[in-house]
């Protein structure tokens, strides 16, 4: 049986990428992106593409995936500008960006559904599970924003959107 504490991170985490809230979720805000348009960047040196932006959020979905079971601590990037690189090009490599930052969300929902009530209690270093979830949904919506308005800028989002 779940807890209060996991049913609210379970909620947020599938607003983050399936589920509509008070804003689109990743699923939405990429769903018919094109290799080229995930390439695209509007003008100036701190924008980003959609594709470096879905490498980025994967990059550090891995990374708590990798803490929260125990598996062996992930490389660290040079630097937070280092997680935004794409080295690959094309609509299957694209394709497969995708795949990689849903299936690391699937599995990461896995890992919050088996939290318990002391997801907030943490004897270690550093932040307690629950609020690494948090901090990613938070994270997740905050890039979903900007991918939004990189395809408002290059003319892919729909003016008009229904939603439920």
């Amino acid at each position: 049986m779940q807890n209060k504490i996991s049913e609210v991170l379970l909620q947020n985490w599938d607003y983050a990428m399936d589920q509509e809230d008070w804003s689109p979720p990743l699923k939405d805000a990429l769903g018919g992106v094109s290799s080229e348009q995930a390439l695209w960047k509007p003008e100036g040196e701190a924008a980003n593409s959609i594709w470096e932006t879905v490498n980025h959020l994967t990059y550090y979905k891995e990374r708590l995936l990798h803490k929260l079971k125990g598996l062996p601590k992930l490389p660290n990037a040079e630097s937070n500008d280092d997680t935004f690189t794409v080295t690959e090009s094309g609509e299957d490599a694209w394709e497969q960006a995708v795949s990689r930052l849903k299936k690391v969300h699937a599995d990461l929902r896995e890992v919050i559904e088996a939290l318990e009530e002391g997801a907030y209690d943490w004897g270690g270093s550093g932040h307690a599970p629950g609020e690494e979830v948090m901090s990613l949904i938070l994270h997740d919506a905050y890039h979903t924003g900007q991918i939004v308005l990189v395809r408002k800028l290059q003319g892919s989002w729909p003016s008009k959107r229904s939603f439920g």
